[in-house]
């Protein structure tokens, strides 16, 4: 009983001092028990945006440039994804945001921080192929992103996890599309 009883007393909650350390307001959602380097996440974050912002472009000019009655399908799985990668572009935004970071969106830089790249072809296989390899390189960053944080940010780690499952899903697809 004597040893229970010590089990919870280690379980409790410093309520005073959670309290005391949440007034530090200007920190917004970043509480004094944030175990990452902020700094080093907020970089990560603004690598991830600039490759889901060019895959988007990506996926925009393909969906605009593909022609051809047969190719309808493809057409509907490139408008379908950019516009995915836009939610993903936003759910890093606002992460980045909730860290006190700022969003770079600067287009003048985006395809050097960008971790995939554009791609301009015409021919539809082509096309279909360049997005595999984006998707592909998105889930490998992805992976090693979750992998360098661990569980220093939980949230960023969840979210970060969620974009690289549809990632995947995109990849399938892609592959699915190759003749």
């Amino acid at each position: 009983m004597m040893q229970e009883n010590k089990k919870n007393m280690s379980m409790t909650l410093d309520t005073a001092a959670i309290r005391a350390a949440a007034n530090h307001v200007d920190d917004g959602a970043v509480t004094i028990g944030y175990q990452a380097n902020r700094e080093a996440i907020i970089a990560l974050l603004n690598g991830a945006l600039a490759t889901e912002l060019v895959c988007v472009l990506r996926y925009k000019r393909h969906f605009y440039t593909v022609t051809g009655q047969q190719n309808g399908s493809v057409k509907a799985e490139f408008l379908l994804h950019a516009n995915e990668e836009q939610a993903h572009a936003d759910l890093l935004a606002e992460r980045i945001v909730q860290l006190n970071g700022l969003p770079d969106f600067n287009p003048a830089t985006l395809n050097d921080r960008s971790h995939a790249q554009y791609n301009d072809s015409e021919d539809v296989q082509a096309m279909v192929k360049a997005n595999l390899i984006a998707e592909r390189i998105a889930i490998e960053s992805y992976r090693q992103m979750i992998a360098m944080i661990g569980d220093t940010d939980p949230t960023t780690k969840q979210l970060l996890i969620g974009i690289m499952a549809m990632e995947e899903e995109h990849a399938d697809d892609m592959r699915d599309l190759l003749a």
